[in-house]
């Protein structure tokens, strides 16, 4: 798997397991971003397009289970949980509460890179959003991803594979800003041919089949001088 310019976000308060995985993660080619404590940990995540994270449980400030939870309310980025907590009940509540994968410490570097692979290929080969049936203001846009369809002013559109999957990938990490080169590696994938410019041909055509005034869009949003983000308010599902 291609680890180049993924963003992993690894969440410790011991400086010495941060610093050993840092060093681990960054020789496979992942872009590695560290925080100590809760608070540095969230506001990272808003900043940047992460593509898994690493949790410890126990931080100084806040429960990695809070972190979870709050993360779990806005994206389904892969969450691994590495920590002490070695009862059977904590890790069952982790996983409960949406976590990809659990281990308990200690833990080898290379069994932990195997689980990240593994989690990855499931994130990239299944795109779930967040929801699995929402609609967003008032009913304008609905959106089913067990069936993939999409309806407008409850009519059903036809999108073309690279289409939803650009919709799809939006959705599931809202208030996230894309560039071209992430829409790409997210959602169309390493097989995606065509050059960063196509990705606005597809915006474009999305558009036009979701938007209201095309020119004007609520959902997918431009951000001038970086890419794009989805602009929907939150749904009811």
């Amino acid at each position: 798997m291609n680890n180049q310019f993924k963003k992993v976000l690894v969440i410790d308060d011991e400086p010495k397991i941060i610093e050993v995985v840092k060093s681990f993660l960054e020789s496979k080619g992942f872009a590695v971003f560290t925080a100590e404590n809760g608070k540095q940990a969230l506001d990272l995540f808003e900043q940047e397009n992460i593509a898994l994270i690493v949790l410890d449980l126990m931080l100084p400030d806040m429960t990695g289970e809070e972190i979870c939870i709050q993360i779990r309310k806005k994206s389904r980025v892969p969450i691994i949980m590495l920590t002490a907590k070695i009862e059977e009940s904590d890790m069952l509540k982790g996983l409960n509460i949406g976590a990809d994968d659990y281990i308990t410490k200690p833990f080898s570097l290379k069994a932990l890179y195997a689980r990240i692979e593994a989690v990855l290929r499931r994130s990239s080969d299944d795109l779930v959003p967040l929801y699995n049936k929402a609609s967003f203001n008032g009913g304008d846009l609905e959106v089913d991803f067990e069936s993939h369809m999409i309806k407008k002013n409850q009519v059903e559109i036809n999108l073309t594979p690279n289409e939803y999957k650009l919709l799809a990938a939006l959705i599931k990490y809202p208030s996230k800003v894309f560039t071209r080169e992430d829409l790409i590696r997210i959602a169309l994938g390493d097989e995606f041919e065509g050059y960063d410019r196509a990705v606005d041909s597809h915006i474009k055509n999305l558009r036009q089949k979701i938007e209201k005034d095309p020119k004007n869009p609520l959902y997918v949003m431009t951000i001038y001088g970086i890419g794009y983000k989805f602009g929907g308010e939150t749904p009811e599902t």
